[in-house]
């Protein structure tokens, strides 16, 4: 009855196929009401006026919102520094100005969503634009223009280890460069959406697609100015996250709307769905990064000094900002252990739409720095890249650039070898040397190169807050056990976590998976689990719901029957970065990556072909080995898509790719000839049953090895992506 190490078929997946799961948008009712919202679409404004007489008095409404209708008109998943309507009339300060384009203004409840949308362009706003805030340099200056009261700068860090200055002077060679990595949307297939209403027991409920349940309710409550357990919030499927819905979209506006249609007489159901466009614009997107960075190296490859700078362009609101810089700030210099560093990283505030969590949370921005450092390193002391990291690499006694050894395993060399093993590399001796003939010529035009990065990504939440995930296990049975039944608050979102759910809670009780049931993201019914996010929860749910079960059943086999158990699982304490040195253990667990990509460049048109890719981890345990490989193959595409197709394009605080005919995903069309996933298995000293988070770690390495292997066909770095042809075809300097 052993489950784990099973690929077991996923729970959702009959329901996802033939049409049966019900996902926000689909979800109705015969007297529901249309809820349709009034962007602001404009970068940076005061709204002096906003005029609803017309829209009020249009046949078929019956509510017209405004920031006066809101009782605590702020939100926000870290500080509250978001109106959830921005206008006159609220008593927060400064709540009566717009910062981007996808600010909410006002919000109309109809009969139908064609009532709605006819009535919000009725409504008359009435601005007073003000001067944008575009470039995060320009913003952090001393006596540039404030988007906040206080500062423009969300977030700052700072690492000092060793003597960098010293160590540039010794150096035999110094490479110094300028990175800049884009703005990415989600994409997701599911745009925003959700339903809400007055349950049985009189609380305002809203299902709605997000990451954290229990966060949302908390967000929820605080603006509607109601207690906690007058809100409940149920996930129904969901189609896709990647970060994107932690921050809220639509749940504050719905949970308003029945709220004042209540005061009202009125009971009804109110329904939103957002179209592309609208998703596009109104939700947060992964930070473009300006990195600068010097690294220095002895003439043997030995890392001596990393100085970098850091800017990310955090957009309006803080949002993640600061959890997000604190991951680039630990990734941009790598895997390796380097003597002295020194970091400056900040993030900023400009009137472009907001930066948040995006699959990698940081990882792959910092990496895309420190892994073009070690492939530009390599290529001038004539190194192979693979034997130039594995000298570098961290080990179980190092230090990293946090000054403290990093927890668990620790075993990057083991990822790097077994990468290139399985690649394009072969051993020489001690060393590790390329095995191609030639893998640089491919005729006159088609132009083969071979790249090779990895990385780290922590499992968890970083920086000193107390990791924990609730779960609560019921044992059934009079005389053997009949069922488990599982409450556990983690979101489905695409990535099999209520199948491992169920595979671990079978585990622990010593039952076949088909007698567990789980009852899960709903508020109502669940404790907190935490956010789905941070690769962390097959490590924490695993870990409640081990502790849950494991205690249950000790009391089914006392006999007290049925047996329930409540329990906690608190993670390894972490610490907070020391403000001056960044001297931490920010994280209690790690996962490690390495990746080779072989791709053919046509140099008359600039156009990319990736032949193949090879991206290896270490994963502590497999708990479904077939969800992993698809975590993998997942990753790896969403990373080919930021690192060549998806140019999402602002200008002047406007959005020009608000559409997916303009702003390109990769498509089936564009997956490699070869995606050869292996997966590692040396379990966690904390992990249950060994298992680690892996969702974002295939995400991390991809875009530095693509480039490098562009680099290795056609002899050109590029510092900045997306690798579209007009960008490669001007790096060649053929346009």
């Amino acid at each position: 009855m052993n489950s784990i190490g099973q690929s077991h078929q996923r729970i959702d997946a009959l329901d996802k196929v033939t049409g049966k799961a019900e996902y926000s948008g689909d979800i109705s009712a015969p007297d529901q009401l249309h809820l349709k919202i009034l962007f602001a679409g404009r970068p940076h404004a005061i709204v002096k006026s906003i005029e609803t007489q017309q829209a009020a008095a249009l046949d078929g409404v019956l509510l017209v919102l405004t920031a006066a209708d809101v009782p605590v008109n702020e939100y926000g998943l870290q500080i509250n520094d978001q109106p959830v309507l921005c206008g006159p009339g609220s008593k927060i300060p400064y709540a009566d100005r717009v910062r981007f384009i996808g600010d909410q203004v006002a919000a109309v409840v109809a009969e139908t969503e064609e009532i709605a949308s006819a009535a919000c362009g009725l409504i008359q706003v009435e601005y007073e634009d003000l001067l944008t805030v575009l470039d995060p340099h320009q913003a952090a200056e001393e006596g540039a223009l404030l988007l906040h009261p206080e500062s423009n700068i969300y977030e700052s860090y700072r690492i000092r280890k060793g003597d960098v200055i010293k160590a540039f002077q010794e150096a035999d060679l110094i490479i110094e460069s300028e990175y800049h990595t884009p703005v990415q949307e989600h994409a997701y297939l599911q745009p925003e959406a959700g339903f809400a209403y007055y349950d049985e027991q009189d609380r305002i409920t809203v299902a709605a697609g997000g990451q954290w349940a229990h966060e949302e309710q908390e967000e929820i409550a605080h603006s509607l100015g109601v207690e906690l357990d007058q809100v409940r919030v149920i996930h129904p499927a969901i189609g896709g996250a990647f970060g994107g819905r932690e921050d809220l979209s639509v749940q504050i506006v719905l949970g308003l709307s029945v709220l004042r249609l209540r005061e009202r007489g009125i009971n009804r159901p109110v329904k939103i769905v957002w179209s592309r466009e609208e998703s596009i614009i109104g939700h947060h997107k992964r930070h473009a990064y300006h990195i600068k960075t010097r690294w220095g190296a002895t003439r043997e490859g030995i890392l001596t000094a990393a100085e970098v700078e850091i800017t990310a362009d955090g957009g309006a609101y803080m949002y993640t900002s600061n959890k997000v810089l604190m991951n680039a700030t630990i990734n941009c210099t790598g895997p390796y252990e380097i003597p002295n560093v020194k970091v400056d990283s900040r993030a900023v505030a400009t009137n472009k739409v907001p930066g948040g969590a995006f699959r990698g949370f940081g990882g792959p921005q910092g990496a895309f720095a420190a892994e073009s450092q070690m492939n530009k390193l390599a290529e001038a002391l004539d190194m192979d890249p693979v034997e130039i990291r594995l000298k570098n690499a961290l080990k179980k006694e190092s230090l990293s650039s946090l000054q403290s050894p990093l927890p668990g395993l620790v075993n990057v060399s083991d990822v790097l070898e077994r990468c290139a093993e399985e690649s394009y590399w072969k051993k020489d001796g001690s060393d590790w040397v390329m095995d191609q003939k030639d893998p640089i010529a491919d005729g006159k035009i088609n132009k083969r190169g071979i790249g090779f990065a990895c990385g780290l990504k922590n499992i968890g939440f970083s920086g000193g807050y107390q990791e924990n995930s609730w779960a609560t296990v019921e044992i059934h049975g009079a005389t053997e056990i009949e069922e488990v039944i599982v409450r556990h608050a983690a979101a489905e979102v695409g990535q099999g976590t209520h199948t491992v759910i169920i595979q671990m809670a079978a585990d622990a009780v010593g039952v076949s998976a088909d007698k567990v049931r789980l009852i899960s993201a709903d508020t109502g019914e669940t404790n907190d689990s935490g956010s789905v996010s941070a690769s962390r929860m097959t490590f924490m749910a695993g870990n409640s719901v081990r502790g849950a079960g494991t205690k249950a059943l000790e009391m089914w086999k006392d006999e007290e029957r049925p047996a329930v158990v409540t329990y906690q699982y608190l993670a390894p304490k972490t610490t907070k970065f020391d403000p001056d040195t960044g001297e931490s253990t920010p994280n209690f667990a790690y996962g490690y990556v390495a990746q080779a990509v072989e791709v053919i460049v046509d140099t008359e048109t600039g156009q990319i072909t990736v032949e193949n890719i090879i991206s290896t981890h270490d994963v502590g345990k497999a708990i479904n080995p077939d969800q992993v490989v698809g975590q993998i193959e997942g990753g790896v595409i969403q990373a080919l898509g930021y690192v060549l197709t998806e140019n999402f394009i602002q200008e002047d605080g406007y959005v020009k790719t608000d559409k997916l005919s303009t702003y390109l995903i990769p498509t089936v069309q564009d997956v490699p000839k070869t995606l050869k996933s292996v997966v590692m298995e040396n379990a966690d000293p904390n992990g249950p049953w060994g298992a680690l988070g892996m969702a974002e770690m295939p995400y991390i390495p991809l875009a530095p090895a693509v480039t490098a292997a562009v680099h290795d066909a056609i002899g050109i770095w590029f510092d900045d992506f997306p690798l579209t042809p007009e960008r490669v075809l001007r790096g060649m300097g053929k346009i």
